[in-house]
């Protein structure tokens, strides 16, 4: 429709507002894909649930979010009397946000527990995230206690001694935030990122079997949290990985006196400013051996892998939020006398938003259900997941930065403004591809999944799984199969992990969203797995005019909300 004002364009004509909008309901493939991926009963009974957080991340939580943003944690050394007895002091806003994370939806427990939002049993995987995928959508920072939490749960369960998974579960799974133990985890040294192998911190018996932890640690998020799980050297250990072990550390002591650490101080950072990182003292801090005390880093890796997963989901969700606002702005605003979203360059670039976005949260459901069938024991599950979930965390994280600083453009002068979500998310999506592994590390990981796992065999039989007779999608298998070729080679040359680590993902996802189309009968889904391969996999000539390629119902599907 073209307008002819008869004056410039004002108010919500020149500066649309999306505030209020339901983001459950602005998103037309939310419901759909969501079916694929949960029962019908489930996701009939998570309906509502998914609707009101839709609703709250639009409106209130957008607002909160923002005044958390604006009013970072600060940490109080000393009561007013003069005591030692440290505090974060949070503020309201990011109070409120927790009670709706951890209380009414109980998203960091969910998946241990029953009858968190009155289902009978424990959640699946995608049920949580993608609940956690519309709270996202407005609130980042949280999401990493939010995540640590539920991580750090899910290894106490599957490593703990039986004593003090009883001890401990229960307060980390807990809805009353009375009850509530938030997680954390204290990994990173000066001296020992992302090489564990140089870990410093040391751990010394003690008579009635737990060990004294000292030393530093450099980077712990949500530092005050309950307890945490920490890496730290074993005295009169082995050398290298196998001296370093795997300890719970909770902020009191059973007796309620306060564990013997400090927080130095908190990080000033980029983004997530609504939650606390900081350094942290250990100054013999009692802390509990948990599992195998020289696989501490492969038992570490299992929270850690949580994670991965958790940071992609985040990204999927900061694109997604990205997208919704681009969306908005160009059906909404004003310009030459026309809605923008009507102008050919515009068009072309909410697609070329919407693409990796999509490819996102396909990989992201993708992920979440090889890691129920893995979590059910099905054979190749494990596999399958532990490529999936480093392939998600590279690509999607990466994807993030671009995606959320090409939205901001839409939006113009006023996406450079804090007032609005646009530097918010732009700030937070760079921490992604940094923490849980950078972007090199993550890479590597995925060629250590394929030499340790064999992954890449069963990822090849998966994706031929989800093609079938590959019709739809004829260029894929011979793409897949130069792909596997190239990963191999990637083992034996690490320069190419990361062009190895894109091509797996770009064809993973494409592959997911053919399989997706199908089931649904949408042919705009399939044309987003097309474009996929073609802008992303298959060579093409850049002098090539393709601007038919994008199909208008494809447009029409995601401006339909």
């Amino acid at each position: 429709m073209h307008i002819s004002p008869l004056g410039p364009p004002t108010g919500a004509d020149a500066v649309p507002d999306s505030h209020g909008l339901n983001l459950w309901r602005a998103d037309p493939w939310a419901r759909p894909l969501l079916g694929l991926y949960l029962a019908p009963e489930l996701l009939a009974h998570l309906e509502p649930h998914l609707d009101r957080m839709g609703a709250l991340a639009g409106g209130r939580l957008d607002e909160l979010a923002g005044l958390a943003d604006r009013n970072p944690p600060v940490l109080h050394q000393r009561t007013r009397r003069g005591e030692d007895a440290q505090r974060i002091a949070y503020h309201p806003a990011y109070q409120e946000m927790e009670r709706v994370a951890f209380g009414e939806y109980g998203l960091a427990a969910m998946s241990h527990r029953a009858g968190v939002l009155g289902w009978p049993e424990p959640l699946p995987p995608a049920a949580k995230y993608a609940l956690t995928y519309l709270f996202v959508q407005a609130e980042f920072g949280l999401c990493c206690p939010l995540s640590m939490t539920d991580a750090l749960a899910r290894t106490l369960r599957k490593f703990g001694d039986p004593a003090l998974v009883a001890r401990y579960l229960p307060a980390l799974t807990a809805t009353d935030l009375d009850a509530l133990r938030q997680g954390a985890m204290f990994m990173t040294e000066q001296g020992a990122g992302s090489d564990i192998a140089a870990t410093a911190v040391r751990a010394a018996p003690l008579p009635d079997g737990s060990w004294a932890l000292t030393g530093d640690k450099w980077f712990c998020s949500n530092p005050d949290a309950g307890m945490a799980l920490v890496l730290a050297r074993r005295e009169g250990g082995a050398p290298g990985l196998r001296g370093v072990s795997l300890f719970l550390l909770p902020r009191e002591l059973p007796d309620g006196t306060r564990n013997r650490y400090r927080i130095v101080r908190l990080k000033e950072k980029l983004g997530t400013r609504s939650m606390a990182s900081g350094e942290i003292a250990l100054e013999g801090a009692v802390a509990w051996l948990v599992g195998d005390p020289e696989a501490g880093f492969r038992q570490m890796a299992d929270m850690v892998n949580a994670s991965r997963l958790s940071n992609g989901m985040r990204a999927a969700g900061l694109m997604r939020r990205a997208v919704t606002e681009a969306v908005f702005v160009a059906r909404n605003r004003i310009a030459f006398g026309k809605h923008i979203v009507e102008m050919p360059l515009m068009r072309r670039q909410l697609v070329k938003l919407m693409l990796p976005m999509e490819q996102a949260r396909s990989m992201m459901f993708q992920t979440a259900e090889a890691l129920r069938r893995s979590d059910a024991g099905e054979a190749g599950a494990y596999p399958l997941l532990r490529i999936l979930t480093p392939l998600l965390k590279f690509r999607a994280c990466r994807d993030a930065r671009k995606v959320t600083g090409d939205a901001m453009e839409v939006r113009g002068g006023c996406g450079y403004i804090e007032e609005w979500a646009d530097p918010r998310l732009l700030r937070d999506a760079h921490l992604g591809s940094i923490w849980e592994g950078t972007s090199n590390i993550v890479a590597l990981d995925v060629l250590r999944a394929a030499s340790r796992e064999g992954s890449l065999l069963v990822l090849r039989a998966h994706l031929h799984g989800l093609l079938g007779n590959g019709a739809e999608l004829p260029e894929a298998l011979p793409a897949l199969d130069r792909a596997m070729a190239l990963a191999e080679a990637a083992q034996r040359d690490q320069a190419l992990a990361r062009q190895a680590a894109s091509a797996l993902y770009h064809l993973t996802s494409a592959c997911a969203m053919a399989w997706e189309a199908g089931r649904l009968g949408d042919a705009e889904r399939l044309a987003l797995a097309r474009l996929v391969l073609r802008h992303r996999v298959l060579p093409r000539d850049p002098l090539e005019a393709a601007a038919a390629e994008v199909p208008d119902a494809l447009l029409a599907k995601a401006l339909a909300a």
